[in-house]
This record gives structure tokens, C-alpha cells and sequence, in this order.
């Protein structure tokens, strides 16, 4: 292709001129940009979007969504449908009646010709003799003419009804020049007369032209179009009053969906936890209609937001708690933690001033236990600290009823003034898989628990049974009791027993010995109960045998009950 110097500018010149051919096919280009392609992430140097298809910016234009209600809509074409398919049926109709009608005229026309052709080759050499038209027997109406050899009208009459015929005038005449002697059938208006069917016929050169009016067929066919225009009007009228109905009564349930979007649009979302949202009713939700389906969605869809929001109102809820728990958890070790280091500091600053108010073996007794204290409470932090990552345990078979029983005896020497009792209700050694340790010290807890916060003489019974999979260890005392407002805490972390609970002795715990148990039992698979009442307290803890459900698919959550 060859390019004129005019067309070449160099980089940086300004627009050339551009020819009107050049201006239209600019503005064929630019009407291709949609405003979304210009600037975008992906546009090419002019803002234009590369490779884009017209055709789908033709498709996203017929794809907005049109004006007017579904019901309007629906109604308007159903009725085009309907006009349509009655115009064709009457048109069909019409002219179907209109060719039979025509049909049976020819026939008669022809017939009349062939019988005026008869008549007049009785005397052929009388061209303008007409005689015939007095014979009977020719309709009321008919036309016929004389004519010569190209064509001319030599005469012309009607037959009257009961009435001689009557020769035509030179106007009427001269509307019948130009019919072919064929044997065609023509259709001409003659004025005065209406609209006739005519042929023309030749005889050994005598040629006679007969028609016969018109006025019947076409007043048939007037008729059958008024007839049908009428009933199509009323049939019309009738379906669109039938189909407006039909289509109120099947959108209402879409209308009363979009009520009950309505509705819920209106709730307040944003107020935490909602619950009792509108649903779409039973009957709107057919899987077989589309506004049943459209009903079945929402419906799922809104128990979906009320569940989410449900569960994020949960979710905030644990984190408050949570964050409460952490709070009341570092307050509690913060104190837990400042007595003993007061106490440290404190006999350590008497030592250093060489005061003769305490003895040197007296403090270091008092650094030393006050030390032990502090690393027992750390220690517990931290094993509370392990398990509630989940860390891995130590596993092995445990024998529960010899674990048992040698902490019941570690427990009666620690608390003589206490009625300590072993009862084994077994048919063989329960074996749990776990951490012999730490299973240690979930009952050593629970037996230590029921003699720090017993008075002396109270009976502590240690009962090993197993059941269904699962061995049981209850520790039962006959004490006072827990109090019902501490129950629903009791296996939180730093829960202290008040005074009708007091402790027995002067060692002073930190809470953290049930949240201890509560944690290793957890992970362990098990579980553990609390029933408490006046006069009767019980812990239960419950845990898999060895071969059956285990800490990986069990999850803790004590369960606390006041009898």
C-alpha cells in the first residue's frame, strides 16, 4: 500500500485535518469506548481496552435491565401475541373466504358467458345485437357486451331485475376497453355499477364479453371482517382481563417476597446479634414455581445472615469473655505472684541491714518457701499454658485403680484428721491411655481439694468404676458444699472457695488446682462433673479406655450441676 507524504506527520505534530470519510469512521471508533474501558488497569495507549468485540458492548446495551413492572410487561406481550395471532387468523380466514367466494363467482361468470356466447352466435352477423339478454334465465345484474375483432365495444347492457335491459353509457363503455377474449377472468369497475368479474369469449370471430357484479363477495367479506373484528375485540378484551388476573395471582407470591426482602432490608443489622428475622411464608416457596425458588432463596439466604451474624455475635461474645478472663488472669497472677516476692524482698532487706529483730534461719526458711510457692505457681501457669496450646502428652497405659489407690494413701498421710475410704468397682484393671503424671495429679488434686476446703473428721471417699468404654473416678465428700454462686467458676483459673469452704490449713492455693484438673482431663478425651449440694459434694471424671475413643476426637467441656 502506498502513503501519501500528506499522511505521514512526525512524532509530536499536532492532528492533521481529518476528511468527513475519516470524521465518520472516527466517530464509528469511538462510539466502541465504553467509559469503563477508558483508564483502566488494562487499557491499551489510546484508553481502549485491546481486543474488545463490538458485539458485546451490543449485548451489554440490550441487557439493561427495561422499564415498566414484570406484571406490565408480561400483560403487554401476551397481547401483542394475541393481536398478532388474530390478525393472522382473521387474514387467513378472510382471504381464504374471499378465494371461495371468487371461485363460485367464476364458475357462475362462465357459465353466463357460455350461455351468452350461445345466444349471440345464433345470429353472428348482427354484431350489435343484444336479443339474448331477454331470454330467462340470466342473473339479475349481469353485463354483457358485443365485441369486435380488437376488442371494441360494439354494445353493451345490464339485465334488470323483472325490468328490460339497459344499454350502458359511453363512460360505462369505456371502462370495459382492454379485456383480453381469453377466457381469462378480469376485474373491473364499472362506474355506476360496482365492481365486476368479467370474461370474454370468441366464437368463429363472434365475441361476447360477460360479467357479473361483485357486490355479493365483497359485502360476504365486509361482513366476515366486522364479524371478526368484533369477536376478536371481545376475545381480546376477555383474554387480557383473564391473563391480568392470571399473572396478579401468580406474581403475588413473587410481590410477597419481595415484601419480605423489604422487611428485612429494614432490620437493624448492624446491633449485634439478630435474631426472628421475617421468612418468606411456607406457601411461597414451592421448588416447582420460579417464585417459589426465588422464596427458597431468600429464605436460606436469610437464615444464612442470621447465622453468621449469630455466630459473630457468639464469636464477640468469647472474645469479650476472653479478654475479661485474661484480664481477671493477670490481675489474679500479678497478686498471686507480688505477696511472694514482697515477702522475699522483705526478708532479704532484714538480712541485709544485719537487724537482730529475725533470725537469719527463720528468714531463709521463710525466702526458701515463699520461693517454692512462686515456682509451684509458675509451673501451674505454664502447664495450663501447654495444655491450652495442645501440646502433645505423654501417652502410655495407665492402670487407674493403682494410681488411685496409691494417691489415696499419699492423701490420708497428708490429712489424718480425715476419713479416707477406697472403693474399686471393677471387674478387671482399668486401663486409660494417658500421661501417668499428669493423671497423678488430677486426683491428687481432687483429694487435695476435698481436705483443704473440708473441716477435720469429714469423710473423703475415692471411687474407681468403669462402664461403657469409660472409667470413672469420683472423689465424694460429705462437707459443706460448694456454694451455688460458685459453681458455674469453679474450674476457672484463680477460683478461690469463701468462707463456708474455708481452708483447713495454713497452705494458701492460688485457684488454679480444678482449672489443673479440668484442663488435663480435657486432654485426655475426657470430661468431668461437679455435683455439689450441703452435705454431699462430688467430682467426676470420666475418661476413654485404652482401645476406645480418644483424646484426639473428644473435646472438653465441663459440665457443672447443683442438686
Amino acid at each position: 500500500m502506498r502513503t501519501r507524504p500528506s499522511d505521514v506527520r512526525p512524532q509530536g505534530a499536532g492532528p492533521r485535518d481529518v476528511r468527513p470519510a475519516d470524521a465518520r469512521s472516527a466517530d464509528a471508533r469511538s462510539a466502541d469506548v465504553r467509559p469503563t474501558d477508558v483508564g483502566s488497569a488494562d487499557a491499551g495507549p489510546g484508553g481502549v481496552r485491546p481486543g474488545r468485540d463490538r458485539r458485546w458492548d451490543f449485548r451489554r446495551a440490550d441487557a439493561r435491565p427495561r422499564g415498566g413492572s414484570l406484571r406490565t410487561r408480561l400483560l403487554v406481550f401476551i397481547s401483542v401475541v394475541l393481536v398478532a395471532v388474530c390478525a393472522v387468523m382473521a387474514l387467513t380466514t378472510v382471504f381464504a373466504q374471499r378465494a371461495y367466494l371468487l371461485g363460485n363467482l367464476d364458475d357462475r361468470v362462465t357459465n353466463a358467458a357460455e350461455r351468452s356466447l350461445g345466444g349471440a352466435s345464433l345470429h353472428p352477423d348482427l354484431t350489435q345485437d343484444l336479443t339474448f339478454l331477454n331470454e330467462s334465465g340470466h342473473p339479475a345484474g349481469m353485463l354483457a357486451a358485443r365485441l369486435d375483432a380488437d376488442g371494441t365495444v360494439l354494445a353493451a347492457a345490464t339485465v334488470g331485475q323483472d325490468a328490460p335491459p339497459q344499454n350502458l353509457t359511453e363512460t360505462q363503455i369505456a371502462a370495459l376497453k382492454g379485456i383480453a377474449t381469453d377466457g381469462g377472468l378480469h376485474t373491473r369497475t364499472v362506474p355506476g355499477l360496482g365492481t365486476y368479474r368479467f370474461t370474454a369469449l370468441d366464437n368463429n370471430g363472434v365475441r361476447v364479453l360477460t360479467g357479473l357484479p361483485m357486490d355479493d363477495v365483497q359485502d360476504m367479506i365486509g361482513g366476515l371482517v366486522v364479524v371478526e373484528a368484533v369477536v376478536a375485540a371481545a376475545g381480546l378484551t376477555v383474554a387480557g382481563c383473564v391473563c391480568a388476573v392470571v399473572i396478579r395471582r401468580q406474581l403475588r407470591p413473587l410481590g410477597r417476597v419481595a415484601a419480605t426482602a423489604v422487611e428485612v432490608s429494614h432490620a437493624p443489622l448492624c446491633r449485634g446479634e439478630v435474631t426472628g428475622l421475617t421468612r418468606v411464608p411456607e406457601r411461597d416457596t414451592d421448588p416447582g414455581s420460579e417464585a417459589g425458588q426465588v422464596g427458597a432463596a431468600l429464605n436460606r439466604m436469610i437464615d444464612h445472615v442470621e447465622s453468621s451474624l449469630a455466630e459473630r455475635q457468639r464469636s464477640e461474645e468469647r472474645m469479650r469473655r476472653s479478654e475479661e478472663r485474661m484480664r481477671r488472669f493477670l490481675a489474679d497472677a500479678s497478686h498471686e505472684l507480688r505477696t511472694p516476692l514482697a515477702s522475699i524482698a522483705g526478708y532479704a532487706e532484714l538480712m541485709n541491714r544485719g537487724t537482730d529483730r529475725i533470725e537469719p534461719g527463720l528468714a531463709w526458711r521463710r525466702v526458701t518457701a515463699e520461693s517454692a510457692r512462686m515456682t509451684g505457681l509458675v509451673e501451674d501457669l505454664l502447664l495450663l499454658a501447654r495444655l491450652d496450646e495442645g501440646r502433645p502428652l505423654q501417652s502410655a497405659e495407665v492402670d487407674l485403680a493403682a494410681l488411685v489407690a496409691e494417691t489415696v494413701w499419699d492423701a490420708r498421710a497428708a490429712g489424718s484428721g480425715h476419713d479416707w475410704r477406697l472403693e474399686l468397682c471393677l471387674d478387671e484393671a482399668p486401663l486409660v491411655l494417658g500421661d501417668e503424671a499428669r493423671l497423678h495429679q488430677v486426683v491428687a488434686n481432687l483429694l487435695a481439694n476435698a481436705r483443704v476446703h473440708t473441716p477435720v473428721g469429714t469423710s473423703v471417699v475415692a471411687v474407681v468404676e468403669a462402664r461403657r468404654g469409660m472409667c470413672a473416678v469420683r472423689v465424694r465428700d460429705d462437707g459443706p458444699g460448694i456454694p451455688p454462686d460458685l459453681l458455674p467458676t469453679v474450674f476457672e483459673r484463680f477460683t478461690r472457695a469463701d468462707a463456708s469452704r474455708a481452708r483447713a490449713t495454713a497452705g494458701s492455693g492460688a485457684g488454679l488446682g480444678l482449672a489443673i484438673v479440668a484442663a488435663i482431663t480435657s486432654a485426655h478425651g475426657g470430661h468431668i462433673d461437679v455435683h455439689s449440694e450441703p452435705g454431699r459434694t462430688e467430682f467426676t471424671v470420666e475418661l476413654p479406655l485404652a482401645g476406645e475413643t480418644g483424646a484426639d476426637t473428644l473435646t472438653w467441656s465441663p459440665r457443672v450441676s447443683v442438686r
